[in-house]
């Protein structure tokens, strides 16, 4: 059982960054791979980032690549997402979520466990 909190959110002005936390509870985190996902008010759930179970594999969408960075730490059990030059349109509520498979997937329905979500607003 894996237990997923995060942290970081707020309200941050255009450009700026905010880097979020995601704890979790359980012995074996290094063997799940980790993703997030970001959901508007009133749009889909979508994919953002996700890395593997070792933390040498890193994915992203096509519209946070070359602004956001996932990484992760086995020892602590958190993984981070890095934010900068953020967006309007990066405003959403962010989820942690946890995949017992060594490699992250793009599909929410893939994941074993999920955080309660955390919100990120960007202010133009």
């Amino acid at each position: 059982q894996v237990q997923l909190v995060e942290s970081g959110g707020g309200l941050v002005q255009a450009w700026g960054s905010l880097r979020l936390s995601c704890a979790a509870t359980g012995r074996t985190f290094s063997r799940y791979a980790m993703g997030w996902f970001r959901q508007a008010p009133g749009k889909e759930r979508d994919f953002v980032s996700g890395i593997s179970w070792s933390g040498g594999g890193t994915y992203y969408a096509n519209s946070v690549k070359g602004r956001f960075t996932v990484s992760r730490d086995n020892a602590k059990n958190t993984v981070y997402l890095q934010m900068n030059s953020l967006k309007a349109e990066d405003t959403a509520v962010y989820y942690c979520t946890a995949r017992s498979n060594p490699m992250p997937a793009t599909e929410w329905a893939s994941y074993n466990y999920w955080g309660q979500g955390t919100q990120v607003t960007v202010s133009s």
